[in-house]
């Protein structure tokens, strides 16, 4: 049986990430969170929060992610 976050998880591989007033599309939504993890781990302050923030709406599954400082 499927857990309810994967029930969630939208069809499509293409993500868009708004984050300090920067857009971005990204193909595939493992690299997103990948990438979104890696700047949470080595950010501090309010940038790491703001990345922690946008990480969290990814790996629930949301395909348009709008972050502004």
């Amino acid at each position: 049986m499927l857990k309810i976050s994967e029930l969630a998880m939208p069809k499509t591989r293409k993500v868009t990430t708004v984050c300090n007033g920067r857009r971005e599309v990204w193909t595939d939504y493992e690299q997103a969170k990948a990438y979104f993890l890696e700047l949470m781990m080595t950010a501090e302050g309010e940038e790491h929060d703001r990345a922690e923030c946008v990480y969290i709406q990814l790996i629930h599954g949301l395909v348009r992610v709008f972050r502004r400082r």
